[in-house]
């Protein structure tokens, strides 16, 4: 009986992996297809034609590093001169992390399965934190903008709305796999949820809270040079100014573009090792 079951066991998993190859091919297939006519349709309504303009793809930085060649004198004073609009981006990214931060936390707890205070609420929470998840600050900060008039209060709010949705849907995750036994022992003694959650569920958790938040940070300051570029403030304003001039004031744009780079290098090296330590320590 058992040589007659076997090679049907055979034939019944070779038919199972046919079934998933055609799948796997069909779906790679409509993935392919999907791809090659959103590229067709973005080309057709692309002004100048993605064909007609990748041979010159390299003329802008051909123009940045021509004129920062021949004013490399002038490249310190370009440097101190958007030093400031610098640290008005670091700020900008600071406070919406700090902001982000300390709201994904509570959205976090809300949202997760057995230390939610209101149960009934998570997928309340969760389609709330998608929400802001999925809106692009830009067009966040484009409304605000509107709103409230140019500067750096609309982009610190675009980017911590944004960063309570990501950070949350992170926190939430980390949330699940945290020791109930302290949360139930101060339930015990009748601590109530906030209680219960900051002395049973925090320290558990606060390592990979302060690792999400750092690399978090590097992200906002991209995003609010990005900003910038909208009216936002910051040194995506001054870069926008340096590059709306066009060609004769491309060297402070290449300033501006030096400080971005070493500041995000700057930013990604100390968060990287602070994010090493608070995983080495949590394991």
């Amino acid at each position: 009986m058992s040589d007659q079951t076997l090679p049907l066991t055979d034939h019944a998993y070779l038919a199972l992996v046919q079934k998933r190859r055609f799948y796997s091919g069909l779906t790679l297939l409509i993935f392919i297809l999907l791809m090659v006519s959103g590229f067709m349709l973005a080309d057709d309504r692309n002004a100048g034609g993605f064909w007609n303009g990748i041979g010159n793809i390299f003329a802008f930085p051909a123009d940045v590093i021509e004129d920062a060649s021949s004013r490399l004198e002038l490249l310190p004073g370009h440097l101190v001169r958007y030093f400031p609009a610098l640290i008005e981006t670091i700020n900008i990214a600071a406070v919406s992390t700090l902001l982000g931060y300390m709201g994904a936390i509570v959205f976090s707890l809300l949202s997760t399965r057995g230390l939610a205070r209101w149960p009934r609420l998570i997928p309340v929470f969760r389609r709330l934190m998608d929400v802001m998840r999925a809106l692009p600050e830009i067009v966040v900060a484009l409304v605000l903008i509107f709103i409230l008039g140019g500067g750096p209060v609309p982009a610190m709010l675009a980017i911590a709305l944004h960063t309570v949705g990501a950070l949350g849907k992170l926190f939430s995750e980390v949330n699940e796999n945290a020791d109930l036994k302290p949360v139930e022992g101060l339930a015990s003694v009748g601590a109530n949820w906030s209680q219960r959650m900051w002395l049973g569920v925090i320290p558990q958790v606060s390592p990979n809270y302060l690792s999400y938040a750092l690399l978090r940070f590097e992200i906002n300051i991209r995003a609010s040079a990005i900003l910038g570029f909208v009216g936002a403030g910051g040194i995506g304003y001054e870069l926008k100014n340096a590059m709306s001039w066009g060609k004769g004031k491309f060297d402070e744009a290449a300033a501006i573009f030096l400080l971005l780079f070493l500041t995000i290098m700057f930013f990604d090296q100390v968060s990287s090792y602070f994010r090493n330590r608070l995983t080495k320590g949590a394991q």
